[in-house]
């Protein structure tokens, strides 16, 4: 039976149906926030024998009908692989449901998330996010909990509330967060944001008002689920036997802190490497149908070591709690390309690459949110080589679309404007070795590559990541996490900023949440770290280069007349085509009358860009041209003195005196000199060659 569930939610009616409509589905619900709608189901089923993960999927599926388009591929016409955009929000809903299953918990399960009706102003992801939490609470799976959550921007020094995408636009900050209630408490337990260069109290207000987005949809989920009152099933999580679990046991002998602590680098993968193959033909040995089971069991094991040497202040590599990872920084380390630079933190090492383009070279997006040409690009690379292992290489996967557009948020901030810098531009992060905080390693290297490649960013950005050891009541902050501290710690947090204020934020949990006194020592932690890493990169290159690479495209820029753009471009692009052969350039040409000249030739580009100008204003009364007689009549010749504009040269105005034919002075292609004399009412130019200088070629004696 269908039943309809409605509130207010920062003023926009909050509209949900459950029942009805996914009949076989474990629990569904449709979610709908002003006119955007969206489906939430869950189902689940006995996972696989000997998996040692939860094996969660969630996917987000944006279908074009839902904004009233018909869009994909011509000879499709129908929706192909996510997008980037539902690939992070699929990502996000994730990060924040995740660590709310049982510890152990095997089952699989999926959440399917599908967009109905999208209105353009309402996000999709907040009626997806509050409609997977909910149905997960109503479905018999061992999750009881909903989730609060906020969607928040700061306008104009003001925090607004599920802002619409203008005001998102407009924001010094932007974030979504999610959070349970614990205790008469709100812990974080999500977090996604980027900003301004904001300070980091700003942050924390943010969070404090958010509160009321919290408990206002927390409230709202409750009232539901108790209409319900759904059944829960157990938890089914699987233990090792009596046997295998003294049989480990046996096998470490207590020594398991010799394998994982004291050791650096390479050494300590080696070391760890070693442990494993040792233990794994054990397993075959001794227990080879309980596998998975194994590993699970020894990952609870190490966890309970990490986290009971962090208690008495030991981390693996020896490193003090707020100590970073010996840090290295390169720059210019690809000879060929526009910008590069290497930036390293322990083992973990990242080569960014930096490539400039025309203003024809920006990715055209045309999706169910967003439909617009992207400027800035930042792609991130994760090969199987630098973790040392052997993978097929089957393109981006969703951890590294995620790790890109991270970054790329980081550093939007600090990019010049389009007018001040008209190019389009690239960065790749290669991941040549991986110990932990990459994405973050990746917004260093980014910055060392824009400096490098002389685009004038407004100051560098740094990015590092803090981990958790929470033991009750006790806690222990970890700076610049590796491996296996994410691994076994409960916290990855990762803040990117300058030295001015914050510019991207993600966290994932794996307890339940962060109180405020945790959030705010690491912000101010992480502050702390970023300005050490800062001075490494500004001492490797102070500034962004006065110059760009001399392989890069040079870009002149220009205003013509609106009106005169059809003059430009030419009957089917005739005219620009016609220019651009003649330089060699590429002219992109916008509504307002802007325009960009881009060659590998600076002289090329000015000379293309200067006759754009000329072709761009209104000819002048008394101005001379070199024109090509394109069409001779009884009566005189046309002549074409600008790509495009023609003018009449009457049979009266080429000599003095009297001229019998148009052909005894000029043949059909002639160069000769005009000048302007008239233009008439209707726009037609008079010209005449006699004025302009005009000697007519003498003829031979037969």
């Amino acid at each position: 039976m269908r039943k309809t569930f409605q509130t207010k939610i920062s003023g926009q009616e909050l509209k949900i149906t459950v029942g009805g409509l996914s009949l076989q589905a474990e629990a569904s619900a449709l979610v709908q926030y002003g006119e955007t709608m969206v489906l939430a189901t869950v189902c689940s089923t006995p996972g696989r024998e000997g998996k040692d993960f939860f094996p969660l999927t969630v996917d987000y599926e944006e279908k074009y009908y839902a904004a009233g388009e018909i869009l994909g591929s011509r000879y499709m016409r129908r929706e192909g692989r996510p997008s980037d955009e539902a690939i992070l929000n699929a990502r996000l809903i994730d990060r924040a449901i995740r660590p709310l299953f049982p510890e152990g918990f095997r089952r699989e399960v999926q959440i399917i998330i599908t967009v109905l009706s999208f209105d353009g102003e309402n996000d999709p992801v907040f009626p997806a996010l509050l409609g997977a939490s909910l149905v997960l609470a109503l479905s018999p799976l061992p999750w009881t909990q909903p989730l609060g959550m906020a969607f928040s921007a700061r306008v104009e020094e003001e925090w607004r509330l599920f802002p619409s995408y203008e005001d998102q636009k407009k924001a010094e900050v932007e974030f979504t967060a999610t959070a349970i209630q614990k205790e008469g408490r709100w812990l974080l337990n999500m977090m996604e944001a980027g900003a301004q260069e904001t300070k980091e109290e700003t942050i924390l207000e943010g969070l404090s008002q958010a509160e009321v987005a919290f408990q206002a949809t927390f409230d709202f989920q409750k009232s539901i689920i108790q209409e319900y009152s759904p059944e829960k099933k157990e938890a089914e999580i699987p233990a090792p036997s009596a046997a295998l679990e003294k049989g480990v046991i046996d096998f470490l002998q207590g020594n398991l802190e010799e394998y994982l602590f004291g050791y650096q680098g390479l050494e300590a993968k080696k070391k760890q490497n070693s442990f494993y193959e040792k233990f794994n033909q054990w397993l075959e040995e001794n227990y080879p149908e309980e596998k998975g089971m194994a590993l699970a069991f020894l990952a609870e094991k190490m966890r309970e070591v990490v986290h009971q040497k962090a208690g008495e202040g030991k981390r693996l590599d020896g490193r003090l709690e707020n100590e970073i990872r010996p840090l290295a920084a390169e720059i210019s380390i690809s000879p060929r390309v526009h910008g590069s630079g290497l930036f390293s933190r322990g083992l973990t090492k990242v080569l960014t690459i930096l490539t400039l383009g025309s203003p024809r070279d920006r990715k055209k997006i045309e999706g169910m949110e967003v439909v617009e040409e992207k400027r800035f690009m930042h792609q991130y690379n994760f090969p199987p080589f630098s973790t040392g292992e052997v993978v097929p290489l089957r393109g981006p996967k969703r951890r590294e679309i995620g790790h890109g557009h991270l970054a790329e948020k980081a550093l939007l901030p600090v990019l010049p404007s389009f007018e001040d810098f008209p190019y389009t531009i690239r960065l790749v992060s290669e991941v040549l070795s991986s110990n932990g905080s990459t994405s973050q390693a990746s917004v260093c290297a980014s910055s060392l590559a824009l400096m490098d490649g002389g685009v004038p960013i407004s100051s560098p950005v740094a990015g590092l990541s803090l981990g958790l050891m929470k033991d009750g009541d006790n806690h222990h902050l970890l700076t610049d996490i590796q491996g296996w501290e994410d691994k076994e710690g409960d916290m990855d947090f990762k803040i990117a900023g300058t030295r001015k204020g914050i510019t991207a934020i993600q966290l994932d949990v794996k307890i339940d949440g962060l109180d405020e006194q945790i959030v705010k020592e690491v912000l101010a932690e992480a502050k702390k770290g970023r300005e050490k890493i800062l001075d490494l990169l500004e001492k490797t290159i102070a500034q962004p280069r006065d110059h760009l690479s001399p392989y890069a495209p040079k870009i002149l820029t220009g205003q013509i007349e609106p009106e005169r753009i059809g003059l430009i471009i030419g009957p089917g692009g005739k005219n620009i085509k016609k220019l651009s052969e003649k330089y060699q350039v590429e002219i992109d040409l916008e509504d307002s009358g802007q325009f960009y000249v881009t060659a590998p030739d600076l002289d090329q580009a000015q000379k293309a860009s200067e006759e754009i100008l000329a072709l761009g204003c209104e000819a002048k009364i008394g101005e001379i041209f070199q024109g090509k007689v394109v069409k001779i009549m009884n009566f005189g010749a046309f002549v074409e003195f600008r790509p495009g504009q023609d003018g009449l040269v009457h049979i009266s105005q080429f000599v003095p005196g009297r001229l019998n034919r148009v052909e005894d002075v000029v043949q059909l292609g002639d160069i000769i000199p005009v000048k302007l004399m008239e233009i008439d009412q209707e726009g037609r130019y008079n010209l005449s060659a006699q004025a302009a200088g005009f000697k007519p070629p003498t003829k031979k004696n037969g």
